[in-house]
């Protein structure tokens, strides 16, 4: 039976058998939904948009690294 709250089919259809959550749980937000788009790109669909929005997330981590930089004088 297809368990689509918990364990939908994109969530597992890795080669690898592993589950995204179980990698990206070990990252901050932003690296963490990055890598969640890039692991699961075009399973839902349009494998383009999934990879636009994981650059987002990776351009939004690099701005906050930046931001953090500066503050402390690097």
């Amino acid at each position: 039976m297809r368990d689509s709250v918990n364990h939908p089919a994109h969530y597992t259809s890795h080669p690898s058998g592993v589950e995204c959550i179980q990698i990206t749980e070990h990252m901050n937000f932003c690296i963490g939904n990055a890598m969640k788009y890039l692991w699961r790109a075009g399973l839902k669909g349009n494998a383009v948009e999934d990879l636009e929005k994981a650059r987002w997330y990776v351009d939004r981590e690099i701005r906050r690294l930046r931001f953090a930089g500066k503050k402390q004088g690097r």
